[in-house]
């Protein structure tokens, strides 16, 4: 019987770490690993990718990417088999990086005097097959539950922006379309028009000095799955597969009080095989169980339990 999918809930300190994908037991089709924050902790935690990988996803051992965690939380670590069948035995690695002695924080950190934005001005122009155009605001649904249909691309446009934040988004097509793909800020068009190519995944990112007290949020209801939610400056939404069409979009901009950050010191944390020496937990008692830094867990080689993805909880393609 073929292996299905494994997601497990990891603890990590304040810090930055290094994920490496490290084993894996099926060396000629070894599983992919896709790595998230968890819903709790989208806010304190953010992956660092290549410059050319939009997806937090390691297809082979020796892959990594970077952590970067602004307080304690959790990742969800998920294990999924090779397309075809195969093993979900893998070990993944979450090293930390220590630059050195930092300075003391304040006592009491005092959160930057910033004023709350406005985004009454916040727009959103949707393509939809078989409509076309449709410029909405923020927070409206482009299709949506009540009337699901393909969407082939979208803008953002924002005249009042403020200085300092940076805004960018950018999506995956069912088939590749070329500069259909590509990145653009704030006012620029993402996906086609009248090619009926529907979307199957979409990313969007804050940056800038001003992103400190700015997040999306943003709802996603993908062809045959429930609508999908999520928090945060940068957020990457597909359906379980990421092959359904995007059938309805809903996105805006919320103002976010910037939490006060709890110091702790980075500890490693490994992902996967149990080591001869821990004492086996029958699944049913660890399985999306959170562990403490500096423990390992077991990726069993063999299981009949399937997850299904939860309408609020971020899944990365």
């Amino acid at each position: 019987m073929e292996d299905a999918k494994q997601v497990k809930l990891v603890a990590i300190n304040r810090g930055l770490f290094l994920l490496r994908y490290a084993a894996a037991d099926d060396r000629a089709q070894p599983p992919a690993v896709k790595v998230s924050a968890a819903p709790a902790s989208n806010n304190d935690i953010e992956l660092l990718l290549h410059p050319d990988h939009e997806e937090a996803v390691l297809t082979q051992p020796n892959n990594c990417l970077v952590v970067r965690a602004l307080a304690p939380g959790e990742l969800s670590v998920e294990v999924v088999p090779a397309a075809g069948g195969g093993s979900a035995a893998a070990t993944v690695r979450i090293e930390p990086l220590i630059q050195g002695a930092a300075a003391s924080p304040p006592a009491h950190p005092k959160r930057p005097s910033i004023a709350p934005y406005d985004f009454s001005t916040l727009h959103i122009l949707g393509h939809v097959t078989g409509t076309g155009d449709r410029r909405i605001k923020a927070n409206e649904w482009i299709a949506g539950p009540s009337a699901p249909s393909r969407i082939e691309g979208f803008a953002i446009e924002w005249p009042d922006k403020p200085e300092g934040l940076g805004l960018h988004y950018a999506v995956k097509t069912a088939k590749s379309v070329p500069l259909s793909t590509r990145a653009v800020s704030l006012g620029g068009f993402a996906g086609t028009r009248g090619q009926a190519m529907p979307i199957v995944s979409v990313m969007l990112e804050l940056s800038g000095h001003a992103a400190a007290t700015v997040q999306f949020v943003v709802e996603a209801l993908f062809l045959g799955a429930p609508t999908t939610r999520m928090i945060g400056k940068r957020v990457i939404v597909s359906g379980p597969t990421g092959r359904e069409p995007l059938v309805g979009l809903r996105l805006g901009l919320q103002n976010v009080e910037k939490d006060q950050f709890v110091p702790a010191s980075p500890q490693p944390t490994s992902i996967g095989k149990t080591a001869a020496k821990t004492p086996k937990t029958p699944v049913s008692d660890r399985k999306n169980k959170p562990l403490q830094a500096g423990s390992e867990l077991s990726v069993p080689r063999r299981t009949r339990t399937r997850h299904r993805p939860k309408s609020d909880q971020p899944a990365v393609q």
